[in-house]
This record gives structure tokens, sequence and C-alpha cells, in this order.
């Protein structure tokens, strides 16, 4: 039996599941391989060739590419319905003019992706609209003051009834809305005092949740959210996809040489990845984790920090490094360090079928039916 939107969010009602998506432009092709192979396990698991992700997932969120994948999940969207979509973006958007370097205007246009959004959300669905299935949340950044907002759809949470009236299209394009790349989104709000005021909102991953599961199971938790879920190992399931990890290094004298705007480009990217590395590590200690990867040389794979942490769900994490020496050993795919670079932009829609190659071998590689203890089933 189908769950109702209500029955997803029903604290009483638990188990949990929850499904995090990371940012990561055209390589969210990536993140779809994944979620074929978590669709195909589940429509066999329960004998449901309809079965959908928001069916077993009562809480799914994203950041940038991700919200989008989140949003369409939510709606009641396929699998293929969202690589089709996909195949459409790269195809009709990530199209730059020539002139458009992203220094004195973004690369690419707003408007195409405003569009292909509200054709497949429908142009008046709300956050809070019937029309999303299930729980949603989309991270995105309000840079005019400077605050991160993961906008969802409980209706318990503080800021529930104007977060709930926001229109999905424009939700999700604001968590896309990457600096350089896209213009930032104009949002109205309520002021504290109820006043009304434009938020200029931008893409989610410049905030510390580029992979949003962190934040996912704060949102869960944390009283201010609404949802209030009971955590634990039994009590939780967190599932989070990424969209492949790529480390670009240099050299002290490259960076040294570097002019002050590409230093700055370069920390920020820097930062990021320090953060997506800080997430995963607190995630790894905060549950009892299924896929323990190694952060760092020092702590490693986390694995008896795990087993000794507060458990307060169950935590499986799948994503691919872009490294010539990761790939060889792990997918048998041969690669060059200057072919993974170019495989490894985020704008570039020639990538999408070597994109999705690796997902699908890494899917079937990592995702694993195990990863879904039967308490987590659904009745």
């Amino acid at each position: 039996m189908t769950k109702t939107k209500q029955q997803h969010l029903d604290r009483t009602s638990g188990p949990k599941r929850i499904l995090a998506l990371d940012g990561g432009g055209i390589r969210g092709i990536l993140t779809l391989e994944y979620l074929g192979a978590i669709e195909k396990m589940l429509r066999q698991r329960f004998g449901r060739k309809d079965l959908l992700l928001c069916d077993y997932f009562d809480l799914i969120g994203g950041t940038s590419t991700g919200s989008i994948i989140a949003a369409g999940l939510a709606c009641g969207m396929t699998v293929a319905d969202l690589q089709q979509l996909y195949r459409q973006i790269g195809t009709n958007i990530f199209k730059g003019a020539f002139w458009r370097h992203g220094l004195l205007a973004p690369k690419f246009k707003s408007g195409p992706l405003q569009k292909a959004l509200e054709a497949q959300l429908g142009p008046d669905t709300t956050v809070d609209s019937d029309r999303v299935r299930t729980g949603l949340m989309i991270m995105t950044k309000r840079l005019d003051t400077g605050s991160p907002w993961p906008l969802h759809n409980h209706p318990d949470a503080r800021h529930a009834k104007q977060d709930g009236r926001l229109r999905l299209a424009d939700v999700v394009r604001a968590s896309t809305a990457a600096p350089t790349y896209f213009n930032p989104q104009d949002i109205t709000i309520s002021s504290r005092d109820g006043h009304k005021v434009d938020g200029a909102f931008v893409d989610g991953g410049v905030s510390p949740f580029n992979d949003p599961a962190l934040q996912l199971l704060m949102l869960a938790a944390l009283n201010g959210h609404g949802f209030r879920w009971s955590t634990g190992r039994d009590q939780i399931l967190l599932i989070s996809i990424g969209t492949a990890v790529f480390r670009k290094t240099y050299s002290a004298e490259e960076i040294i040489g570097m002019p002050s705007a590409q230093q700055g480009l370069v920390s920020l990217q820097s930062l990021m990845d320090d953060c997506g590395r800080l997430n995963q590590m607190m995630l790894q200690w905060l549950t009892h984790c299924l896929t323990p990867w190694t952060i760092d040389r020092a702590v490693q794979g986390m694995e008896q920090d795990s087993e000794g942490g507060p458990q307060m769900g169950t935590y499986a994490r799948y994503n691919v490094h872009l490294e010539s020496g990761w790939l060889k050993e792990q997918l048998s795919i041969d690669r060059t360090p200057d072919a993974l670079a170019k495989i490894a932009a985020m704008d570039d829609p020639n990538n999408m079928d070597r994109l999705a190659d690796i997902g699908r071998l890494a899917a079937v590689r990592q995702v694993k039916p195990e990863h879904f203890p039967a308490a987590f089933d659904i009745t």
C-alpha cells in the first residue's frame, strides 16, 4: 500500500528512511545510475514493478543538481523520467555564449532551466503541495544574509507557513544557482518584523552542505525543524549518493604564481572539499556506518569510531573517486589523469555518457541489499 505524505512525515510511524543527493552539475547523471539500481532492487524486493522511490523514502533531500533529482523523485518521477530530463538539461541548458566566462556575466542563462523545472514540477506547485508525495528538503543559500536555508515541507516547522507557499521550481532553481554559472534566484519572503523582502538565493553547494546528508539527519532529529523523528540504528536509514569526487592538486609554485582571483577560486573549491570530508567524517562517527570510506591517513575508515559512537541511524554512502588508481582498482576502468580532469567538468554535457557508464559499474559493485535492512521494509 502506498503511503500518503502525511504518513511519511508522521513521527509516530517509524522507522524512517532518508535519501540524500549531492550537488555536482551535470555529474548528477552518475547519481541517477545509483538510483536506478536502488529502484530496481526495491521493486524486486517488494514485488511491485510500479514502486517509486517516493514510496520507500520518507524524506528526500538534495543540493544543487541533487535538488532537481530530489524534487522529481518526491513528485513521483521514475529514475528513467529523470534520466530523460538530464539529457534535456544537457542539450538545452548548458550552452554558454562564447563571451560568457563567468566573470562579468554568468556562463549560462537561467531562463531555460527555469522553464524545464516548471515543465517537470508544475509552474504553480508549491513546496507544501500535495503533488509532493513524501518529505522533501531543498538545500539553498541566502547569499544576501549569508545563511544556509534548508527549505522543506514539514508542516510543524517554525517557518512552515512561509516556506510551504514558495514555488517549488523557484526553490530548486535557487539551489542550482551556482555563482558564476547562473544568476541568483530572487525570492520574496517575510522578514522578522513581517515585512516582505527580496532574498538573493544561490546554490546550496556554497553552504557546508553540498553533501546534504548531515543536514538531513539534523533536520530529522532537531526540534526546531518539526520532524522530531526518533533516532537509532533501527529507527533511521540514511542513504547518501555523491556525484563523484575529483580533487585537482597543484604545486606550491603554481599556487604562489596564480593571480589572486584564481587563488580565491581554488581556495573556495578546497573549502567545499573540506566541508564534504567533514560531513562524511561526522556521519561515519554518528551512525552505524555500513560503507566506511577512508577519510584521511589519520582516522582512516573510522570503523571503531562508528561502532562506539551514538549510532543515531544506519548509514550507507555511495560515490566514485575520479582518480586513475581508484577507478582501476575498484571498477577496472583505465583513464589517464588528463582524461579524468575533462570528465570531471560539471558543465560539459559531452561527459554524460562516460559518467553514466562509470556510475553504472559503481552501482553494481556498491549497492547491496543488506544496505537496506529488513527493519526498514515497507508494508
